[in-house]
């Protein structure tokens, strides 16, 4: 693949991924400030200092501006980089086309950087975690996620390299257990934390989780969708001779 194909690739995820972003933005909106808002109201209803200083920026600036920004920068940066993860899976990973190839590298980056940490990790709102630990837990939380990649493409390459002896599906099935039972050692060997309070609502905690997830997968199914769209019209010759002729049929 040239440098012009990687180029505009590149160009083509960072967009799939800005559209991605904003419906992975409307989920977040109508799903998760709800959740945040009735944790913020608990810890407020809990703390004893009334007298807190002035807000640096407003809860109602949070929910939105701040939100868009931070989603749609997230989904722009992750779809520049999953695009550069397809220009190299291409061809690499098994007899697929452009469009299967950005659902596989979708589906395998939300599995690995989201889901495999997530369980370890999951999220928390506000009110919900001990302050004095959140370095530690950022820190293994994005550890887990690094695990994960690297083992996820040990698997990928420990399973191409069994396949001559093993046949595919022998090889996919001893490639995946391999991952899961290391993912299972991690899973037991770094450390825990159970700093939910007593009187915080497992209903609010179980749905502020569930909101979360809900927007990494509408993230990634939207990016995988759109990122296949793209590839699969700038990299299949019928795909791109269809368009014009589809166009003069339409005229």
């Amino acid at each position: 693949m040239n440098s012009m194909s990687v180029r505009a690739l590149l160009v083509r995820g960072m967009l799939a991924g800005l559209i991605a972003g904003a419906l992975a933005l409307v989920v977040a909106y109508f799903l998760g400030e709800s959740q945040v808002d009735a944790a913020i109201a608990l810890e407020e209803a809990h703390s004893h200092d009334h007298g807190g200083g002035e807000e640096l920026v407003s809860r109602t600036m949070q929910a939105t501006g701040g939100l868009a920004t931070g989603v749609l920068v997230f989904g722009v940066a992750v779809g520049g980089i999953a695009a550069l993860v397809f220009c190299y899976a291409l061809g690499r990973i098994g007899d697929f086309g452009p469009r299967a190839t950005a659902a596989l590298v979708a589906g395998a980056a939300l599995l690995t950087v989201y889901v495999v940490p997530f369980l370890k990790y999951p999220a928390n709102p506000p009110a919900v975690g001990n302050p004095d630990t959140i370095g530690k837990r950022t820190t293994l939380f994005f550890l887990m996620v690094a695990l994960s990649v690297l083992l996820a493409v040990a698997a990928v390459i420990i399973g191409k390299r069994l396949a001559p002896r093993l046949g595919n599906w022998n090889a996919s099935i001893a490639a995946v257990a391999g991952f899961v039972v290391l993912i299972g050692l991690a899973y037991a060997f770094l450390p825990s934390f159970d700093e939910v309070g007593k009187d915080f609502p497992a209903t609010l905690l179980w749905e502020f989780r569930l909101s979360t997830l809900a927007v990494q997968a509408t993230l990634w199914s939207t990016f995988g969708i759109v990122f296949g769209y793209f590839t699969e019209r700038l990299l299949t010759p019928a795909a791109r001779a269809t368009a014009p002729q589809a166009a003069g049929a339409v005229s």
